[in-house]
């Protein structure tokens, strides 16, 4: 689905050792894409063929995710905590040359690439984030609505190891009633893609990590997140956010507002007619905006 493309693994942390798997591909100024829940990277199979002739390519898999490692918790889940993820994929274009580079990050990769652009500013040129508001401020203002339309971020918090062991009981339903609940169902993903969201699911560690990594959300995210506003540690460099017209964010937040109090740099955006699984259901509009906005 990536023709062309190198594969990689990078070692980004020795003690515990943590691996992160990508692709590279493509030529002129490094572009960073990063997937949400409960995917891969291979989110932009539809988004890449029509940007390597524009960018160097460079999509992961975070951190419990896809083909990268997945430690077991840690105290605190610091394992888990966005500044960390955000310094693995600060390695991974280190080790593969790239000093700055525009990122596009769609759901939890965007919680991660937010705080990429907030430690590290001068590695970020400009960036994407897709269907988002900020996590701190998304669960101060959570209200009915929300926590219906999101009630994963309260089930897959709970203390291990619940959610792990339902969501194990019986991957494929799990995966099938909650990506196809969504606005454009099970048809948003190609069979190849499903499939390989699925085999993740099926494995024990990974559904572990992902709930460490909605764990970290819920509690030394949302921490260091106050942390910075207090440092005024906010984003620097022009964003723009993208989410669906069917979706959460487009009922219960303001996004372009909402990054806006976290934000230094301008910050604009709009909703898109999909749902939340934009770079699969409308990659034509994203890629228009890419290429459109990291110029």
């Amino acid at each position: 689905m990536f023709e062309g493309f190198t594969e990689f693994d990078i070692e980004v942390q020795s003690s515990p050792n943590v691996t992160i798997h990508g692709v590279q591909g493509g030529s002129g100024p490094a572009l960073l894409l990063v997937h949400g829940f409960p995917q891969t990277h291979l989110i932009w199979h539809l988004v890449v063929p029509h940007l390597v002739s524009q960018f160097t390519i460079v999509a992961v898999d975070i951190r419990g995710y896809g083909a990268s490692t997945k430690l077991p918790q840690s105290e605190g889940h610091t394992h888990y905590a966005k500044s960390t993820m955000a310094r693995d994929l600060k390695v991974v274009m280190e080790k593969l040359g790239h000093d700055k580079y525009y990122i596009c990050a769609h759901d939890r990769g965007a919680r991660v690439a937010h705080k990429l652009c907030v430690d590290f500013p001068a590695l970020v040129i400009k960036a994407i984030f897709l269907d988002i508001s900020p996590t701190l401020l998304m669960y101060s203002k959570t209200d009915f609505e929300f926590a219906k339309s999101y009630f994963h971020w309260f089930f897959l918090i709970q203390k291990y190891p619940l959610p792990e062991t339902l969501i194990s009981q019986n991957p494929k339903m799990f995966a099938e009633l909650f990506m196809g609940g969504r606005h454009a169902g099970l048809g948003a993903f190609t069979p190849q893609c499903f499939a390989q969201y699925l085999s993740v699911l099926e494995q024990p560690e990974a559904v572990h990590a992902m709930c460490e990594d909605y764990r970290a959300a819920a509690t030394i995210d949302l921490e260091e997140a106050r942390q910075d506003i207090k440092a005024n540690r906010f984003i620097q460099n022009p964003l723009r956010v993208l989410w669906g017209k069917n979706g959460t964010i487009e009922k219960c937040f303001n996004a372009v507002a909402d990054w806006s109090e976290v934000s230094t740099a301008s910050v604009d955006g709009g909703n898109i007619d999909c749902g939340h699984y934009i770079a699969e259901e409308a990659p034509d509009i994203l890629v228009k905006n890419i290429k459109e906005f990291f110029v």
